[in-house]
């Protein structure tokens, strides 16, 4: 994984969390990788997963069944999903619809680039599984 330098590492890991979460990898009640094999497979600190599963803990998306491991709340899709919307909606979307207007962008090829970005980035079975959670 590579970190942008504009974000708090910790978070980014959050976010890669939510992402496996939102596109159906980790699914509600799934155990997730320990602190130590996320650590070792993103190669950061231990400390630093441990601090993005309490944030992802406070957010209620992950739980901690004592002595198994952590877990995809039942919600946590849910709280993934309404969290994340909000964020892009409060720091991105404007910047967004900014470059729309100034590169003069029509809806149509929007549109039509999404659909294809859909089908270039993401298989069947995620947009399945996509649809299945909508």
């Amino acid at each position: 994984m590579e970190f942008r330098d504009n974000e708090a590492i910790y978070l980014q890991i959050a976010a890669y969390v939510s992402e496996n979460i939102l596109l159906g990898k980790w699914p509600s009640e799934q155990k997730i990788p320990s602190v130590r094999d996320l650590a070792i497979e993103l190669e950061v600190n231990p400390n630093t997963v441990m601090r993005s599963y309490e944030f992802l803990q406070n957010q209620g998306v992950i739980y901690n069944k004592r002595g198994l491991g952590l877990f995809v709340a039942a919600e946590g899709y849910d709280k993934v999903k309404q969290y994340r919307k909000e964020r892009f909606i409060q720091h991105d979307l404007h910047e967004f619809f900014r470059n729309i207007y100034l590169l003069d962008i029509s809806l149509q090829d929007l549109e039509q680039r999404y659909k294809q970005f859909k089908v270039d980035n993401y298989d069947s079975k995620s947009d399945k599984n996509h649809e299945n959670k909508q």
